[in-house]
C-alpha cells in the first residue's frame, strides 16, 4: 500500500486492459493498439517498436527479443527471436587477430539481429492486425520525431562516445548528444519501417536493409553476408518454471539467462526471508550470496540451447540444496571464479494484459549502449553487439561458434499464484536482470508487497563483473556498514540500479494492478 504522505506513486488500477512499460508514448501507443481492435501481442510489438525511438540507446530494429504469453486458458509459450554469429566468424579468425575475447566495439560481436523476424511472426501468428497497422505509430514517430525523455537524456550523454562510424550521423545531432526535451526523429528507420510494413522480414533479412547492414558490417571488417542475415529465424521456446512458497515463477530456457533467475529464487527458497527487514544487511546479504552462486552457474551451464547444457541439474533440487550450505548466513564466502564474462548493460521492456485475458511480456535490446554503437549507413540501423558475450573457452557451453546464439541476459518473466492471478513482469539494467526477477518475486511473496510497492523496494546487486555489492541510496549507511563488516566491497549505484515493470491480472475478478519504475519515465496505464 502506497504511503500518501512521501513521495512515489501507488499502483495503476484498471478493469479491461493494461500496458506498463518505460516510455509513455510507448504505454500510449500500446493502449491505442488495443482500442483498434488489436490484442496484447499486437500492443507490445507496436509499443516495443515506439521504444525504440524513444529509447534508442538501449534497444532498436538492429537488436532481439524473446517474449512469453500466457493465454486465457493458462497455457504458456515462448518467443526466442536472438539471432546468431556469422557462420565464418570462429575463435580461429579472433586468434589470428590477437584477440582473447571479443571486443564490444567490434564488429565481429554484432550477431544477426532476430527482433524484426520475432515481431513479424509474433504478430503473423498471434496477433490480430497485420504488420503494417502494427508499425503505423513508430513509422509516424520515426518520421515526426519524440521528445527526449529525461533518463533518455541522461543516457544519451553517458554514452554517446560509443557511436563510430554512420551511428554518429544518425544518433547524434551537430555532434553531441541529443538533450532533454529535444526532438529526435528518424527518418531513414521511417523507411526502413515503411519496407518491412510492406514486405515484412523479407525487407529486413533479404532486401535493401539486410544489403545496407552487410555492407556496413563488411566496410568495417566484419564477416557478414546475405545468406547469414536470410538464416535468421525466431525459433518457439517452451517455457520453464520453479515453485516459490506455492507461486510459481515461469522464464524462457537458455539461451536466455531465465534458468539463473529460478535458481536465485530456489536457493533462497531455503532461507526465511519473510522473518527478515527487507532492505536490512542479513536479507540483502542472503541475496547476495544466492546471486554470486547462481551467477557462476549460468556462467558453466548456459548457452546456445543446441548444445549440452545440463538444465535439470541446475535447478534440481540438489543443486540448490547443495548452493543454499554454501552460505553462511553471517559472512560473505571467498570470491567465486567465474569461467566467462557475457556482461550485458541496458534494454528495454514491455507487458500488456488484453480484455480477454492474454498477457505478454515482451524484452527488447541491442546489449551495450547503443549496441557495438555502428549504424547502418542509409537506414540508421543500430547493430547490436550480442557477441561480446561468447565465450572463447574450447568446449565452453557459451563457446563462440559460427551460426550459434550466445548467452543472452534477456529474460521476460511471468509470476502465478495458481487460481488467484498471474503476473507478466521483467526487469531490466544488465547483469541484474535474474537478481531483479527474484527480488521482486520475493518483495511480493515474501513481503506481501502489491506490484508497484515491489518494484520501489531500494535494491542491491553482488555484480558479477567487479566483485562488488552495489547498493541504492535508499539503502541505510548503517546497513551499509553491516554489510561491509559481513565481509562485503560496497560501492553506491551512480543511479537506480535497472528498472521494472509489471501487471498482476486477477484470474477471478479481472483487476489488473500495474507497477512502473520510477528509476525510468514509463507509466502503467489502463482503461
Amino acid at each position: 500500500m502506497h504511503d500518501y504522505n512521501r513521495p512515489g506513486r501507488a499502483a495503476a488500477l484498471a478493469s479491461r486492459a493494461m500496458c506498463a512499460t518505460s516510455h509513455p508514448l510507448a504505454a500510449q501507443t500500446a493502449l491505442n493498439m488495443l482500442r483498434d481492435g488489436g490484442n496484447a501481442v499486437d500492443a507490445a510489438v507496436a509499443g516495443a517498436v515506439v521504444l525504440g525511438l524513444c529509447e534508442p540507446m538501449m534497444t532498436g530494429l538492429g537488436g532481439d527479443v524473446f517474449a512469453l504469453i500466457r493465454h486465457p486458458d493458462g497455457r504458456y509459450e515462448g518467443l526466442n527471436g536472438s539471432g546468431c554469429a556469422p557462420a565464418a566468424l570462429t575463435p580461429d579468425v579472433l586468434a589470428q587477430a590477437g584477440q582473447t575475447s571479443i571486443p564490444i566495439g567490434s564488429p565481429h560481436a554484432v550477431t544477426v539481429p532476430g527482433a524484426v523476424d520475432a515481431f513479424d511472426r509474433l504478430v503473423s501468428k498471434q496477433g490480430r492486425l497485420d504488420l503494417a497497422r502494427v508499425l503505423a505509430p513508430a513509422i509516424d514517430y520515426a518520421e515526426h520525431g519524440v521528445p527526449v525523455c529525461t533518463r533518455s537524456a541522461i543516457d544519451w550523454a553517458s554514452f554517446a562516445d560509443r557511436l563510430q562510424g554512420a551511428g554518429r550521423t544518425h544518433y547524434l545531432r551537430n555532434g553531441q548528444p541529443y538533450a532533454a526535451g529535444e526532438i529526435f526523429a528518424s527518418p531513414a528507420q521511417a523507411e526502413a519501417l515503411r519496407l518491412i510494413a510492406r514486405d515484412g522480414r523479407a525487407a529486413f533479412y533479404e532486401g535493401e536493409i539486410m544489403q545496407d547492414m552487410v555492407d556496413t558490417l563488411k566496410a568495417a571488417g566484419g564477416l557478414h553476408t546475405a545468406e547469414d542475415f536470410a538464416a535468421c529465424a525466431a525459433v518457439d521456446a517452451d517455457p520453464i518454471r520453479a515453485g516459490y512458497r506455492g507461486h510459481e515463477m515461469i522464464e524462457l530456457p537458455p539461451n536466455g539467462q531465465g534458468a539463473t533467475a529460478l535458481l536465485i529464487a530456489r536457493i533462497l527458497e531455503r532461507f526465511d526471508l519473510s522473518a527478515l527487514d527487507p532492505t536490512g544487511a542479513t536479507r540483502l546479504h542472503l541475496h547476495a550470496e544466492a546471486t554470486r552462486l547462481a551467477y557462476d552457474a549460468r556462467d558453466r551451464f548456459i548457452g546456445d540451447p543446441g548444445g549440452e547444457l545440463r538444465l535439470e541439474h541446475m535447478l534440481s533440487d540438489a543443486t540448490a540444496d547443495a548452493l543454499a550450505a554454501l552460505i553462511d548466513p553471517a559472512r560473505a564466502t571467498p570470491a567465486i571464479a567465474r569461467t566467462s564474462d557475457p556482461v550485458h548493460r541496458d534494454t528495454v521492456y514491455i507487458c500488456v494484459v488484453d480484455e480477454d485475458g492474454l498477457a505478454v511480456s515482451l524484452i527488447y535490446s541491442t546489449f551495450w549502449p547503443f549496441g557495438s554503437g555502428y549504424a547502418s549507413d542509409r537506414f540508421g540501423i543500430s547493430l547490436q553487439n550480442r557477441g561480446a558475450g561468447f565465450s572463447l573457452a574450447p568446449g565452453h557451453p557459451n563457446e563462440l561458434r559460427g551460426g550459434r546464439r550466445p548467452l543472452h541476459t534477456l529474460i521476460p518473466g511471468m509470476m502465478e499464484k495458481p487460481g488467484e492471478w498471474a503476473m507478466p513482469f521483467g526487469v531490466m539494467g544488465g547483469p541484474y536482470q535474474a537478481a531483479g526477477h527474484a527480488h521482486v518475486l520475493s518483495n511480493i511473496v515474501d513481503y506481501g508487497m502489491d506490484p508497484q510497492s515491489a518494484i520501489d523496494v531500494p535494491r542491491s546487486f553482488a555484480d558479477p563483473e567487479t566483485g562488488k555489492l552495489v547498493l541504492e541510496a535508499g539503502i541505510s549507511d548503517a546497513v551499509a556498514d553491516q554489510l561491509t563488516a559481513m565481509g562485503h566491497t560496497v560501492e553506491r549505484a551512480p543511479i537506480g540500479i535497472g528498472g521494472a515493470q509489471t501487471i498482476r491480472y486477477d484470474l477471478r475478478t479481472g483487476l489488473l494492478t500495474g507497477g512502473s519504475d520510477p528509476r525510468k519515465d514509463g507509466v502503467a496505464l489502463g482503461y
